[in-house]
């Protein structure tokens, strides 16, 4: 069982749902915004997926816009990104979906595939 990160009015978010659920992938459905990641699991999910920090960050959102991000990120440590992504689950790139060694952030039905139904 996997646990699957959303924003439930998130058009991208309910794509991958539908995604899992039409390939029978069960899941663990965690919201979010009432819910946010704690710096903890960001840490841990940065190790296991790979990839950079700023794939994390949602930088299409309106609070990414707001706090002027684009900008500060590059001067920011590790630990103040991570500080920040937990602050507030708007600014997650969502869905995540977290598995024992993998995490996929955003939804890219080919990786997903790829993760998911090659296994």
């Amino acid at each position: 069982m996997y646990l699957f990160i959303e924003y439930p009015k998130c058009s991208t978010c309910k794509k991958a749902k539908k995604f899992l659920d039409d390939n029978n992938i069960k899941y663990t459905d965690r919201n979010i915004v009432t819910d946010n990641p704690t710096k903890e699991e960001l840490e841990k999910f940065l190790k296991i997926s790979g990839k950079d920090i700023k794939s994390f960050f949602n930088t299409s959102g309106n609070l990414y816009k707001e706090l002027h991000l684009k900008y500060k990120l590059p001067n920011m440590t590790l630990d103040e990104k991570l500080d920040l992504l937990s602050s507030n689950g708007m600014l997650v790139k969502r869905p995540v979906l977290v598995g024992d060694n993998f995490v996929l952030n955003g939804f890219k039905e080919a990786e997903w595939k790829e993760v998911l139904l090659n296994r």
